[in-house]
C-alpha cells in the first residue's frame, strides 16, 4: 500500500520539467485558447446538437449545455490552479501524482489515454464522412470498402486514416507548426458559425420554443450527459504546459478562455437551431446545421457547413493527437510505461509517443465503428475531473506554500461542486458504458501492477534512498 500511494514531490516535478533537453516553450495564451476552442468546437456543434434536442431536451437543450458548461467550469477552475502551480505535461495525471499518489495517477492517466485516443478516432471518422461528401461534389468517389470500417461491411476507412496520418506528420514537425495550422482552422470554423447565426437569425419562429422543455428536467439532465461529449478537450491543452511560455499565467487564461467561448457559441447555436424549425424534426439528422440552412432555403449552406465542419474536425484530431502523445510522454518519463516513449526528437517533440498514438488512432478509426464506444470518452473524462478537483483540496493542505498565480475561489466548495456535478453526469450514462469502462480499468491495472509499479522512477529513487540509509 505504501508503494502504490507514493507521491511525486512537486519540487521534483518543477525541477525535472525545467531542465534542458525537454520540450520547446513556444506557445502563448492566444495559442492555448485557440487550441482549446479548436478541440472543443467540432462535432458538438455540427453533429450532436440536433439529435440531443430531438431525443432529450428540446429547446431546453440550451439549459443542458449550460449545466454541462457549469460542471466543466468548476473543473476548469481546478485545472487552471493546478496548471499554474504545477506547470508540467501530463495534465490530470501529473496533478494526481503530486496530490493523491501513484496508483491514482495511473488510474487517471489510463482514463485520459482512453478519452484522447477514442475521441481522436471518433472525430477522424466524422471528418471522413464530411470529406467524402466534398469529394463527391468534386467528382471524386472512393469505393465503399475504402471509406467504411471492417465491422460495418467495408475494409478500411481510408479518409480517417489519412487525416490522422497527416496530423501526426505535422505534430512531428514541432509544436509551433501545429499551432499555426490550428489557429487558421479555428478562424475558419468560427467564421462559419457566426455566418450561420447571421443567416438564420431573421428566420426564428418563437412558436418553435413551445414547449421549451418537452421532456421535463429529466430530459435536460440526460441531455447534459449527452452533450458533455461536446466539451471534451478543454482539459487536453493542459498537457502542453511544458511548451508554454510563462505557464503560470498563460495556462489559466487558455483553459478558462476557451471554455467560456465554446459555451457561449454552443448555447447561441442551440437557440438558433431550435428556433428555425421544431426540435422534433432533428430526430435522426446527423448534420443539423446544414439541415436548418436547407430548411430556410439557403441551399449552399450544406457546402458551407461542410467546410466549417472539416476545419473543426481537423483541429480536433490535431489537438487530441498532440495531447495523447504528451500524456504518454509524461507517464513514460516517470517509468510507468517503457522509457522509449519519453525520448524527444531534435525538433523537441516526443516522436515515439506521437507514432504510438498515430498507430492506435489509425487502427481504431480505420477498422472499428467508433460510435459504439464513444461514450467511453465521457466517463473517462468525468473521472479525471473528479480527481483533479480532489487534488486541488489535497495540495492546498499539503503544499500551501506553492506559488499559485491563479487560485480557485471558495475552496472547498467549488471543487466539491465539480465532484458532485461530474458524478451526477456520470450516473446518467448507460450501464454498458460502465461495464466497458470497468473492463478497460482492469486491463490498465494489470499493466500497472505487472510493469509500472516495478519500473516506477519514484520507486527506484525510494529504493536507492533506503539502500543508502541501510548502508
Amino acid at each position: 500500500m505504501k508503494e502504490i500511494m507514493r507521491k511525486l514531490p512537486v519540487e521534483a516535478i518543477i525541477k525535472t520539467h525545467s531542465q534542458e533537453g525537454g520540450l520547446s516553450r513556444t506557445l502563448g495564451a492566444f495559442e492555448l485558447t485557440m487550441m482549446g476552442v479548436g478541440v472543443i468546437i467540432g462535432s458538438g456543434i455540427f453533429v450532436i446538437t440536433g439529435v440531443a434536442a430531438a431525443e432529450h431536451a428540446g429547446p431546453g437543450l440550451i439549459l443542458s449545455f449550460a449545466l454541462a458548461g457549469i460542471a466543466c467550469g468548476c473543473a476548469a477552475l481546478c485545472y487552471a490552479e493546478l496548471a499554474s502551480a504545477v506547470p508540467a505535461s501530463g495534465s490530470a495525471y501529473t496533478f494526481a501524482y503530486a496530490g493523491l499518489g501513484e496508483v491514482f495517477a495511473w488510474f487517471i492517466g489510463w482514463c485520459l489515454t482512453l478519452e484522447y485516443v477514442v475521441a481522436m478516432a471518433s472525430i477522424a471518422v466524422g471528418w471522413s464522412a464530411y470529406a467524402s461528401n466534398i469529394f463527391q461534389l468534386m467528382g471524386i468517389s472512393l469505393p465503399p470498402f475504402l471509406r467504411t470500417d471492417f465491422f460495418s461491411g467495408g475494409f478500411l476507412n481510408l479518409p480517417a486514416v489519412f487525416i490522422i496520418t497527416l496530423m501526426a506528420l505535422l505534430q512531428l514537425r514541432g509544436a509551433r507548426e501545429s499551432a499555426k495550422l490550428n489557429n487558421i482552422l479555428v478562424f475558419v470554423k468560427v467564421a462559419v458559425i457566426f455566418l450561420f447565426i447571421i443567416l438564420v437569425a431573421r428566420h426564428i419562429d418563437p412558436s418553435n420554443y413551445d414547449p421549451f422543455m418537452p421532456f421535463g428536467w429529466s430530459g435536460v439532465f440526460s441531455g447534459a450527459a449527452v452533450v458533455f461529449f461536446a466539451y471534451l478537450g478543454f482539459d487536453a491543452i493542459s498537457n502542453s504546459a511544458e511548451e508554454v511560455k510563462d505557464p503560470q499565467k498563460n495556462m489559466p487564461r487558455g483553459i478558462i478562455g476557451s471554455l467560456v467561448i465554446a459555451t457561449i457559441l454552443y448555447m447561441i447555436v442551440t437557440l438558433m437551431l431550435t428556433g428555425v424549425v421544431k426540435y422534433s424534426v432533428y430526430a435522426g439528422v446527423a448534420a443539423p446545421v446544414a439541415y436548418a440552412l436547407n430548411e430556410i432555403g439557403i441551399r449552399w449552406g450544406s457546402a458551407l457547413v461542410s467546410v466549417g465542419a472539416i476545419a473543426g474536425l481537423t483541429t480536433g484530431v490535431l489537438v487530441l493527437l498532440g495531447s495523447e502523445s504528451r500524456l504518454i510522454y509524461s507517464i513514460s518519463r516517470e517509468g510507468l510505461l517503457p522509457a522509449a516513449f519519453s525520448k524527444v526528437s531534435r525538433r523537441k517533440v516526443p516522436d515515439k509517443a506521437i507514432i504510438c498514438t498515430w498507430a492506435l488512432g489509425c487502427v481504431l478509426a480505420g477498422f472499428f465503428p467508433i460510435d459504439m464506444i464513444a461514450e467511453l470518452c465521457n466517463i473517462g473524462t468525468l473521472w479525471a475531473f473528479v480527481f483533479v478537483a480532489i487534488t486541488v483540496i489535497s495540495l492546498r493542505k499539503r503544499h500551501p506554500e506553492l506559488p499559485r498565480d491563479f487560485k480557485v475561489p471558495a475552496v472547498p466548495f467549488i471543487p466539491v461542486a465539480a465532484v458532485v456535478l461530474c458524478g451526477f453526469l456520470a450516473i446518467q450514462l448507460d450501464w454498458i458504458t460502465w461495464a466497458a469502462f470497468f473492463a478497460w480499468t482492469l486491463f490498465g491495472f494489470l499493466i500497472y501492477f505487472g510493469y509500472g509499479r516495478k519500473h516506477s522512477r519514484l520507486g527506484r529513487q525510494s529504493g536507492e534512498s533506503e539502500g543508502t540509509k541501510n548502508s
